[in-house]
């Protein structure tokens, strides 16, 4: 690594293979859950003989993956990426992925940072993602024909809500196109994995790098399905050297092929081709058994008011935050703060969170659904209510009853933020 903070983004091994032999990965695992039913995928985290994805020894939390960054630098400075890649989907541990990114961006400025995904979750997390320079993602599309997807994948969560069969397949590809055209509009770097299954999506491959291109994809992977056991497709062979080569071979046509794929875990760590996953093992697990960090200090309260007076706007409708402070002597108001601007729908909430990330709790006269569980999330507590400001500040700091002032003010006087998620317009 350089020793100043610019990021060259050519030294990314998976996707260059001129600088394989120089330069290496890390991958966090942080990512445990996943939001889809992949039919080959069977995840075991403690199987150390197995190098394919969705396989780990251990899990780290946010703060423990800084340590283990530094650890892993200092033993393997040619380390130059940082990668999240499950052993689930980033974004089905949407605040887990993002705290990790935030923390080794700041820590290490230098480093490429990357994920990988499913890309069903992925979109509204695509602005911060670009903020962050994480500048390589990997989409995994297996199929652009919802009647092949169907044969695929067993489920797909969206929610609190299951899809199964070919509306799952649906669902699951709209999301992959469209956060690989927002990628793309952002200017990321974007590789597409598609497993060949045998039988399956083997004959339909060049079909998916035709579809791909025409969103500037950068690099396509076609990667031998992994036969696993206890799974669908456990009785499926592994497609042959010969296969992958002609599939490799008319997708190319399409798309630029990577070929020296190495099928990483999602602990992986070294150079492609020195990988020293097994040497670090023990330094991941000692970072995995570190106790956790005491949660940053929140001592203020946000407020959503037209006047100062009283708390009495609805989220959507919120230009500025109000910052109260408790004080020897009382309620004090410390600053304003100006609120995202309305129509980024689910980005907007999040932005609210990093906006008031010092603070316990927003008081609000109403919210939607969605934006408070994505707000609530991130531990910042959200409450509904109606009457003056020090009386809501009262509750939150002295322990009172905010139940008695909640406030009885339902949706938005424009309709567009009621409970949607999307803000109001």
């Amino acid at each position: 690594m350089t020793n100043d903070n610019t990021i060259d983004p050519s030294r990314h091994p998976c996707f260059n293979a001129g600088v394989k032999g120089r330069f290496g990965r890390v991958h966090l695992p942080v990512a445990p859950a996943c939001n889809i039913k992949c039919n080959y995928c069977n995840r075991k985290y403690d199987c150390v003989n197995e190098s394919r994805p969705g396989v780990t020894s251990t899990v780290l939390s946010p703060e423990q993956s800084v340590v283990y960054m530094e650890r892993v630098v200092a033993a393997e400075p040619r380390i130059t990426v940082a990668g999240i890649a499950g052993p689930g989907d980033p974004f089905a541990n949407g605040e887990a992925t993002m705290a990790t990114l935030r923390a080794v961006r700041a820590r290490f400025p230098q480093l490429i940072l990357c994920l990988a995904s499913n890309g069903m979750a992925i979109g509204p997390y695509i602005p911060e993602l670009a903020e962050l320079q994480v500048s390589h993602v990997t989409i995994t599309v297996n199929a652009v024909d919802p009647a092949i997807g169907a044969k695929i994948y067993g489920w797909v969560q969206d929610g609190k809500v299951v899809h199964q069969g070919r509306s799952a397949a649906e669902l699951l590809l709209a999301r992959q196109l469209a956060a690989i055209s927002l990628l793309k509009k952002h200017g990321i770097t974007v590789k597409v994995n598609t497993i060949i299954i045998p039988g399956v999506n083997d004959h339909h491959i060049p079909e998916v790098a035709r579809s791909l291109c025409y969103l500037g994809v950068d690099l396509l992977n076609c990667m031998a399905l992994f036969p696993n056991a206890d799974t669908p497709f456990a009785g499926i062979v592994e497609p042959s050297r010969e296969m992958v080569t002609a599939i490799r071979r008319a997708a190319e046509a399409y798309l630029p092929q990577m070929r020296h794929c190495t099928r990483c875990r999602a602990d992986a760590v070294g150079l492609l081709d020195q990988d020293r996953t097994e040497e670090m093992r023990g330094c991941l697990s000692a970072c995995a058994k570190l106790p956790p960090q005491p949660p940053a200090p929140r001592p203020y309260v946000a407020v959503a008011t037209m006047e100062g007076v009283l708390v009495n706007q609805h989220l959507g409708e919120a230009k500025r935050f109000q910052i109260w402070e408790k004080t020897e002597e009382g309620f004090r108001l410390v600053t304003e703060r100006a609120a995202p601007e309305p129509g980024l729908g689910m980005r907007r909430w999040l932005q609210v969170t990093r906006i008031l990330g010092d603070c316990r709790a927003l008081l609000v006269g109403a919210l939607g659904e969605k934006p408070a569980e994505i707000i609530n999330k991130s531990g910042l507590a959200t409450h509904t209510m109606a009457g003056f400001i020090e009386d809501g500040l009262r509750a939150v700091y002295e322990g009172g009853n905010l139940s008695v002032l909640r406030s009885r003010r339902e949706g938005c006087p424009k309709g567009d933020c009621a409970g949607s998620g999307g803000g109001c317009l």
